[in-house]
């Protein structure tokens, strides 16, 4: 089924590439002990993943990491694939006998990690084009051409206009899943391509077609292909030009499948009939002893034809693909697709602004002639206003989340810049979240009885888009910095409620605590709030406003109670430029997040 892949025309398949490790460790950073800090020597022995382990990977072969869980099989395919920092690292990853670049090394390989980071909402075709057009350079119909040519050889072609969906939303199988999370990798042709347990959760039809699909890149394509497999089926073992047998961090065999049956035979051990012969090896790991002098002499009689140079010289090519109007541009549209397609998000925010907006005109109507103003009513309003307007975009939290792991996948693999995702995504919502503040301050302004006023109801529309556009920059950021999201909405909560607490709607500037002052500079709703307030009680001469009258004398004018708020109508605009300021002050802060993420995380 998988042999009539061949080697594309795109990508850099004119190198092959020889990984190998000479006298590798790795163990995770020690924790300090405090109440034992003197006597934890066994324990730091204990703590190493990778002892020693010494390993090859040719062009043109399979090599499968076996072990028991917990044996460090994925930890070594992460060093492998560029994705552990080698100063982390105590031994050598040479590439064609050459020290490992790591950060060139994963633009130029693949690497298929365990679990669905695929966007749902997307179609098979649809996900395989952006990653195509990301990744790769050339005219539009050159990508689509290799985008049918991944299809077919991955037999995706029946289900390329499905979206990929999730376990709540359906979609394709779990073998198709795995066979687009394969394509997404394959879209620049990388001579390396490295995967986490591919068969993990699929039924042994859907693990032995995976496992043909791999064994036809290597043979006909001359792909080097290093994958980490628990518990393979014997005829996907005969598939496996090499077999390395982990066993706590420590490779107890590497060879073919013969060799190892070879071995146990000499070792005294009689394999059992109907037994997986890696398997019973796993079972008996102890009888099975480190030779490593041995296993080199066999190994390296085995000559390949790699270019020592080319690592070199493709370290010349531009890091990225596309330029970042470009990537901006290809990224936009793909939060397009999703933000319209989440009906959650989309319908439910549009709908919801509408709703509201009814509501709450009819609960705080007033009559724009009637001669006393419901000042505190009308105080009372904004307030909400600010509070359903920040507190609404709260539910776009999950769905960042969501990105920013698919997003930490694709910038270290050097597909697009972080600042380009950050930009693409700012601008994506300007429109949408200008619906969504018309949608309600239409409603909302005549019903309330505010000043009938066209340029007022645009300034009240204005400061209410810039609100939700501050909110959408404020998840964006936290987003980017909490771990999940439990912790981001109790921070989120947190942020939200002091700042409305300290907006000067509650407690006045005058009498908020010296040592608290610089919340109230910092409140998120304290600019707008004065923003609507100046808007509606702002004016002189002929356009003064009466907010309260008593025995036909007008005691209270709009202009005096801003006075007595410490309000001037020129900070009308000012407050807007405040406003814009947080907008980008958070992206801003979003993107350096995202960037020390993305520099620094392993995974």
């Amino acid at each position: 089924m998988g042999s009539s892949i061949k080697a594309a025309n795109l990508g850099c398949q004119d190198t092959s590439y020889k990984i190998k490790t000479k006298n590798l460790s790795y163990r995770l950073p020690y924790p300090i002990n405090k109440f034992n800090c003197g006597f934890s020597r066994e324990r730091r022995k204990d703590s190493y993943i990778l002892k020693n382990v010494n390993c090859e990977a040719r062009p043109g072969e399979i090599a499968a990491i076996v072990g028991h869980s917990g044996a460090g099989k994925t930890t070594l395919l992460d060093i492998l694939a560029g994705m552990i920092p080698l100063n982390k690292v105590c031994g050598h990853v040479l590439v064609n006998e050459m020290e490992m670049n790591a950060k060139h090394f994963r633009r130029i390989s693949g690497y298929v990690i365990q679990g669905e980071d695929l966007f749902p909402l997307l179609t098979v075709e649809e996900t395989l084009m952006f990653s195509a057009r990301l990744r790769l350079y050339g005219e539009i119909h050159k990508v689509k051409a290799r985008v049918r040519e991944i299809m077919k050889e991955l037999s995706l072609e029946h289900v390329a206009n499905v979206r990929v969906g999730n376990a709540s939303s359906g979609g394709i199988s779990g073998g198709e899943k795995q066979g687009v999370s394969i394509g997404v990798e394959l879209v620049h042709d990388p001579p390396v391509l490295l995967l986490d347990e591919p068969t993990s959760g699929l039924d042994s039809t859907s693990a032995l077609q995976v496992a043909f699909i791999l064994k036809a890149m290597a043979t006909n394509q001359g792909k080097t292909i290093i994958l980490t497999i628990h518990q393979p089926g014997f005829r996907i073992l005969e598939l496996f030009d090499q077999i390395l047998l982990l066993a706590k961090g420590t490779i107890i065999h590497q060879g073919s499948l013969e060799r190892l049956e070879r071995r146990l035979r000499q070792s005294g051990h009689s394999i059992p009939r109907h037994v997986n012969v890696v398997e019973f090896a796993m079972e008996i790991t102890e009888a099975l002893e480190v030779d490593t002098e041995e296993e080199s002499e066999t190994e390296n009689d085995k000559t390949t034809n790699t270019n020592p140079g080319n690592l070199e010289e493709h370290s010349d090519n531009p890091i990225f693909m596309n330029t970042i109007a470009n990537e901006i541009l290809i990224l936009s549209q793909r939060f397009c697709i999703n933000v319209f397609r989440t009906k959650q998000l989309f319908f439910s925010r549009t709908i919801q602004a509408m709703v509201i907006g009814f509501v709450m005109g009819t609960i705080f109507t007033n009559e724009p002639n009637s001669k006393n103003l419901k000042l505190q009513t009308q105080l009372g309003f904004f307030a909400f206003t600010l509070a359903f307007l920040m507190s609404a975009s709260t539910e776009g939290l999950p769905i960042y989340l969501q990105q920013r792991r698919i997003l930490m996948k694709e910038s270290s693999r050097g597909a697009y810049r972080v600042c380009s995702y950050v930009i693409a995504d700012a601008l994506i919502f300007l429109p949408f979240l200008l619906t969504v503040a018309l949608l309600y301050a239409i409603p909302v302004y005549w019903l309330v009885g505010l000043k009938r006023e066209i340029l007022g109801f645009l300034y009240f529309s204005l400061v209410s888009w810039l609100v939700v556009l501050m909110a959408n920059s404020v998840i964006a950021c936290f987003s980017a910095l909490v771990p999940n999201f439990v912790i981001g909405t109790s921070l989120l909560g947190t942020v939200l409620g002091s700042s409305f607490l300290f907006s000067g709607y509650f407690i006045s500037k005058e009498e908020i605590p010296k040592y608290w002052i610089f919340m109230h500079y910092l409140s998120l709703f304290k600019y707008p709030f004065e923003c609507f307030l100046i808007n509606e009680y702002g004016g002189d001469g002929k356009n003064r406003r009466c907010l309260i009258k008593a025995e036909g004398v007008c005691v209270l004018y709009g202009d005096e109670f801003l006075r007595n708020r410490g309000l001037r109508r020129s900070q009308k605009w000012s407050h807007l430029g405040i406003l814009m300021s947080f907008i980008v002050g958070y992206r801003v802060l979003c993107f350096l997040i995202l960037w020390y993420r993305s520099r620094t995380a392993t995974k």
